[in-house]
């Protein structure tokens, strides 16, 4: 009973937000709206008399294509299979899979990644271990198996491929660094 003034107030601060909102919305949506303002072969002009066409515009996500015009999609990127580790791209960066997962089941009754990676079997099949850290819970306590959180692979590990990369990476881990700066001592 004690909360029940609490809840008024909370609800009539809700109800005056809203009305405030509603009034702002009606208000501004009888000013004019802005023209969009072409480029035009002059820099010096520039025409405020329509926005360009919806057929003429440039959406990026479409590689510069018009949005009015249907593009071929581009060509689905190899999978490497050369059991190669990757350097990382970015620090904490959870590996690449260096090899082809096609038709691994990894659902809630079976991890084909496991099969090899799991710690019991690793050194048999000559494939890291899965890390220590995907046995631990959200609490950093130790458990006997995968914890759930890490058990579905996929969410983090990605197949490596010869994709080219999106944008530009100049990273470079710490043992570069340091050995860059060991080189330039030594010099």
């Amino acid at each position: 009973m004690r909360q029940k003034p609490l809840i008024v107030i909370l609800a009539l601060v809700v109800l005056v937000a809203a009305a405030i909102g509603f009034a702002v919305g009606r208000k501004s949506s009888h000013e004019p709206r802005p023209v969009a303002v072409q480029a035009t072969t002059s820099p010096a002009i520039a025409s405020t008399a329509e926005p360009a066409p919806a057929g003429d515009q440039i959406d990026a996500i479409r590689r510069g294509a018009p949005v009015n015009q249907e593009i071929a999609a581009p060509l689905m990127a190899r999978v490497e299979n050369a059991d190669i580790k990757r350097v990382r791209a970015y620090p904490m960066q959870p590996p690449t899979i260096p090899h082809s997962i096609d038709n691994y089941q990894i659902d809630k009754n079976s991890n084909r990644c496991l099969l090899c990676h799991a710690r019991a079997n690793a050194d048999k099949f000559q494939a890291p271990p899965v890390s220590v850290t995907h046995y631990m819970d959200r609490n950093d306590q130790f458990l006997a198996t995968i914890s759930p959180r890490r058990y579905f692979c996929n969410q983090c590990h990605v197949v490596q491929t010869d994709a080219k990369p999106l944008v530009a990476n100049n990273f470079k881990d710490i043992d570069s660094i340091l050995s860059e700066e060991q080189d330039k001592k030594a010099n």
